[in-house]
């Protein structure tokens, strides 16, 4: 069985993440539609909703809602909440350390080969299971060090500890 490590972050497309930053910084401190949100962004409507509504769910945006007289449709207002943003910051920075911790302890306790293809790369155990041979290539597995892995990690834990 190969073991994953775990992870140490979401992974994000930089692309996805600029969405994101462009829609927070197009809200305005007034109410706001999602529909003009939009508008204003360029953003497809699907994703500024789901952009508001993962805002939401960290209280970092709330809504009210308003019916239509006319048509009896409901309206969402907008508005973001900046007085909780250093707290859901402080929140992610911790949850982000902790798995950082994990990480960097699941790199100290194992020696890692790696395949020589570039396929994976193993535990001992799993690398001794398959006698030194990539179960998916046939490749050779050669002993991988992890110091610049270890260090990475650890100075991304200095990092948010810093900022915390």
């Amino acid at each position: 069985m190969i073991r994953r490590p775990p992870r140490s972050t979401q992974s994000r497309s930089s692309a996805a993440s600029d969405v994101y930053k462009r829609q927070v910084q197009c809200i305005p401190d007034e109410e706001i539609t999602d529909e003009k949100l939009a508008e204003l962004t360029g953003i497809s409507l699907n994703t500024v909703r789901r952009t508001l509504y993962l805002l939401y769910e960290h209280r970092l945006a709330i809504y009210r809602r308003k019916r239509d007289p006319d048509s009896g449709w409901l309206t969402y207002l907008w508005q973001l909440c900046p007085e909780n943003f250093e707290k859901a910051l402080e929140s992610e920075a911790k949850r982000l350390l902790r798995k950082l911790d994990e990480r960097l302890a699941y790199e100290r306790e194992n020696i890692f080969y790696a395949c020589t293809e570039g396929c994976a790369r193993f535990i001992f155990d799993e690398a001794s299971e398959a006698n030194i041979v990539c179960p998916f290539c046939q490749g050779s597995l050669e002993l991988r060090e992890n110091a610049k892995v270890v260090d990475t990690i650890e100075g991304q834990m200095e990092e948010l500890v810093s900022c915390l």
